[in-house]
C-alpha cells in the first residue's frame, strides 16, 4: 500500500501516519519528492487488518488513513517489490558516490549524465592495477572496477588477492581520485570491504544470497546488484527489495546478460532490460557488456547499444595485457581499445541528449 500525503503535510503529519501504521504492525517508509511525499507500507495486510493475512488492503485501515487531514489518498501497490517499485517512488533515484577526481567531489549515478566504471576484472599486481587505472582515468572513467574477491566456477581458478587486493584498490584511489567498486561475496566480509570500497558489488551468483543482501542493506554504502544469470525481472527487483528493506536506499541495478541456449557468447546480453527496468523501478541501472558477452569484440557494440537504450552507466573490463590475465582475459579490452571506444560512447550519448561525467 502507498499513502499519498497532501502537499501541505509536514514532518509531524508524516510521523502521525507512521504511528498509525505501527499500531497495525506495519512499517512505513517515507519518500519525500519535489512535489509530493508518499509513504510506502511494508507488511502483508489481511482482510481483518492483521499483519501476515492473505488478501487485499483492509478497507477499514485504508479508510482510517484517508480520513486523516494530511492524507490525500491510499493506493495499492500492485508489484510484489514495494520499495523498488516506481509506484512507490515515481522520481528517479540518484545514488551519490564520493570521488576526488570530479570537481564537486561527488559522482551521481542515475542523473542526466552517464558514469563510466572501468578497470581489470581482477586485481593481480600493483603494476597491472595502476597501469590500468591511469589509462582509464585519462579517458574519462571516474570509477575504478577491480575484483579482490572473485567467484570461480572451478575451485582451481584464481579467486582474488583478498584484503591485499583491497589495499591496492585503495592505493589506486589515492593516486588517481577515482571511486572504487569491488565485489563482496560473504556477509562476514561486508565490514572489511566497506573499509576500502566506495561501492559494493553483488555478483550474479549472489543475487539471491539473502543473508548477504540483508547485511549490505544494513550499511549505507552504494551497492550494485547484478542480475542473476537466470533471473527474471521480478526476482531481480525482489533481491533489490532485500537491500532497500534494511534501510539502504543506495541501490544500483546492473544488467550483465543471462544464460541461454546460445554457445557463441558467454551470456545473452539483454539490452531490453534497460528501458524496461526504468519503467518498473526508480533505481538506476547500469550495464556490464564485458560479462554480458564474454567476448572482447562484442564489448564495443554492446556498450554503444546500452548507451542508446538509456543506461545510467557502464562497467567495462580493461587490462594492459588480456592474454596474460588471470581471470576473464577474453572479455577484457586492451587499453588502446578502451581509448578508441570512449569517443564513440560520447557521440552516442550526445545523440540522445546525454553526456558522461568526466571531471
Amino acid at each position: 500500500m502507498i499513502v499519498v500525503m497532501k502537499q501541505s503535510c509536514n514532518e509531524e503529519s508524516i510521523q502521525h501516519v507512521l504511528s498509525v501504521l505501527g499500531r497495525h504492525g506495519l512499517t512505513g517508509h517515507p519518500s519525500i519528492g519535489v512535489e509530493r511525499t508518499v509513504i510506502g507500507v511494508l507488511g502483508a495486510v489481511g482482510p481483518s487488518g492483521t499483519p501476515g493475512g492473505i488478501g487485499g488492503i483492509n478497507p477499514a485501515l485504508g479508510e482510517t488513513l484517508e480520513s486523516l487531514p494530511c492524507v490525500d489518498s491510499v493506493l495499492r501497490v500492485s508489484k510484489p517489490y514495494k520499495l523498488a517499485s516506481r509506484e512507490f517512488h515515481p522520481e528517479n533515484t540518484v545514488v551519490e558516490v564520493p570521488a576526488a577526481c570530479v570537481s564537486d567531489g561527488v559522482v551521481a549515478i542515475g542523473g542526466s549524465a552517464l558514469v563510466m566504471m572501468a578497470g581489470p576484472c581482477t586485481v593481480e599486481t600493483e603494476k597491472q592495477l595502476m597501469t590500468t587505472a591511469e589509462a582509464v582515468r585519462k579517458e574519462g572513467a571516474v570509477i575504478l572496477r577491480g575484483g579482490a574477491f572473485k567467484p570461480s566456477t572451478s575451485p582451481y581458478g584464481f579467486r582474488g588477492l583478498g584484503e591485499a587486493g583491497l589495499k591496492l584498490l585503495a592505493k589506486a584511489r589515492d593516486e588517481f581520485g577515482m571511486a572504487i567498486i569491488t565485489e563482496v561475496m560473504t556477509p562476514s566480509d561486508v565490514p572489511m570491504v566497506c573499509e576500502y570500497a566506495d561501492i559494493l558489488q553483488i555478483g550474479t551468483r549472489n543475487m539471491q544470497n539473502y543473508m548477504l543482501l540483508d547485511e549490505v542493506g544494513r550499511t549505507q554504502k552504494p551497492a550494485v546488484l547484478k542480475r542473476g544469470m537466470s533471473a527474471t525481472f521480478e526476482e531481480w527487483l525482489l533481491a533489490a527489495e532485500y537491500i532497500l528493506a534494511q534501510g539502504n536506499r543506495n541501490v544500483i541495478l546492473c544488467e550483465r546478460g543471462v544464460r541461454t541456449f546460445e554457445k557463441q557468447t558467454r551470456n545473452t546480453m539483454d539490452i531490453s532490460a534497460i528501458p524496461l527496468i526504468k519503467q518498473l523501478s526508480h533505481l538506476p541501472i547500469i550495464s556490464d557488456p564485458s560479462q554480458g558477452t564474454g567476448r572482447r569484440d562484442l564489448v564495443g557494440p554492446m556498450t554503444l547499444a546500452s548507451v542508446a537504450a538509456g543506461t545510467d552507466g557502464l562497467l567495462i573490463e580493461v587490462h594492459p595485457n588480456p592474454d596474460e590475465a588471470l581471470k576473464d582475459g577474453a572479455q577484457s579490452l586492451l587499453i588502446e581499445q578502451f581509448r578508441d571506444l570512449m569517443p564513440q560512447t560520447r557521440a552516442v550519448a550526445a545523440a540522445i541528449g546525454r553526456s558522461f561525467v568526466t571531471e
